[in-house]
């Protein structure tokens, strides 16, 4: 599936990279987009989510002291609600790119889940869940995701309703680790995993599995249920140190074998710590992802088979993306898309035939760390944003209008 680009002059790079490949595609925009300020909140790494009901979460994290505090506010006449706590703790791992998320089922039962160290060790630490039957207006003990007692690195986790129940997704770090008794072993232990499992609404497993025993160590996971199951999108990581995408399903009750979504064949020693979003609409899903198999780009690709096939890459960003992607399918046939070029926070409605069919700017951010993966979602009728805005410590919400011309 791989394009084989030709050499090109300084010039032409140049022409390319302020035109984007994709602009001879463009066609005439059809919404009026404009972003409606929904207020500031005090805090960072926030996480978007809407529910089957079409209803919209938002979750984040606020530092008081030297104590995380875990907290949720759900959109109400496109106003944010009262936070509510989660929890809150001292020995969190708090990190950039793996934050913390919650899940809703019909507004009654949440599931969500925070990182806590589990020893002195810099990078070993828990999935902790807590969960709530009562609108989250009250929380249940809190419990450890994962059962395999190892001081490693579990996290990146992915939730979704399914099947009354929760399907959640995780790297799983049990086996990069020396077993007890074996902490002076020799050479090189195994590599991350990749694992799910299907939780009641009262935190009981009732399966899990390994989907992938060589995955990349921090890169987000991604899932959505389409009318023929789960679908779950990560980036991969071969012998080789090739890290693309790539996409298991569960079929008939059995998880498909790992299989590559589209081969960048990008080669990184190291993880790039930019992972995928998946977004669908019954069968129809779009999904899209950040390279630099050649040079920094975003893509995304659609499929109408539940995830069976996808089209050819759609490039997105105009020469100078360095990730931090988001996707939400507007309709069978369009998604809305998200990612970060340089400082701006960029858009596009884009259609499965390839077509970009309007570009929009949602804000000015900050390349550093501290200002996270900007997030969409919908309501079902318009575009919902989030991200943090370094300078002010808070996060800026806002509301992009779908009103067609």
């Amino acid at each position: 599936m791989n394009r084989i680009l030709p050499v090109l002059s300084a010039c032409a790079l140049m022409i390319f990279a302020s035109c984007s490949s994709n602009e001879s595609n463009e066609s005439e925009a059809s919404y009026n987009l404009e972003l409606a300020p929904l207020g500031d909140i005090k805090g960072a790494l926030p996480h978007l989510y809407t529910d089957l009901d079409n209803q919209v979460y938002l979750s984040w994290v606020d530092k008081v002291a030297d104590s995380a505090i875990f907290q949720f506010a759900k959109l109400e006449n496109n106003e944010w609600s009262s936070a509510r706590q989660i929890a809150s703790g001292k020995n969190w791992f708090v990190n950039w790119a793996d934050y913390p998320m919650i899940a809703t089922m019909h507004g009654k039962n949440f599931f969500s889940h925070h990182l806590a160290k589990s020893s002195e060790g810099t990078y070993s630490y828990d999935v902790t869940v807590k969960m709530s039957n009562e609108a989250g207006n009250s929380w249940k003990p809190k419990f450890v995701l994962h059962d395999d007692g190892m001081e490693a690195e579990h996290g990146f986790v992915s939730i979704t309703p399914y099947e009354g129940n929760f399907l959640v997704v995780w790297l799983d770090g049990r086996n990069t680790v020396a077993p007890e008794g074996h902490e002076n072993m020799e050479g090189h232990h195994g590599a991350m995993t990749l694992r799910a499992a299907v939780m009641d609404t009262l935190g009981v497993k009732q399966s899990e599995w390994e989907l992938d025993n060589r995955v990349c160590d921090c890169c987000q996971t991604s899932v959505a249920i389409t009318d023929n199951g789960p679908i779950v999108i990560y980036r991969n990581r071969s012998e080789e140190e090739i890290r693309d995408m790539h996409i298991v399903r569960l079929v008939n009750g059995e998880w498909t074998k790992p299989q590559p979504l589209y081969n960048d064949n990008w080669k990184i020693p190291g993880c790039p710590v930019n992972g995928p979003r998946v977004s669908a609409i019954g069968n129809n899903a779009a999904v899209a992802w950040f390279t630099a198999a050649t040079e920094p780009r975003v893509n995304v690709v659609f499929s109408n088979n539940g995830g069976e096939t996808f089209s050819e890459a759609i490039r997105l960003d105009q020469g100078k993306a360095i990730g931090r992607v988001d996707v939400v399918m507007i309709d069978e046939r369009r998604a809305f898309v998200s990612w970060m070029e340089g400082e701006n926070i960029e858009s596009a409605i884009v259609s499965a035939d390839g077509k970009i069919e309007q570009r929009f700017l949602i804000a000015s951010s900050s390349t550093s760390r501290s200002s996270g993966f900007p997030q969409i979602t919908s309501n079902g009728e318009n575009i919902i944003v989030a991200w943090t805005d370094t300078e002010s410590g808070t996060i800026k919400t806002g509301i992009i209008s779908l009103t067609s011309r």
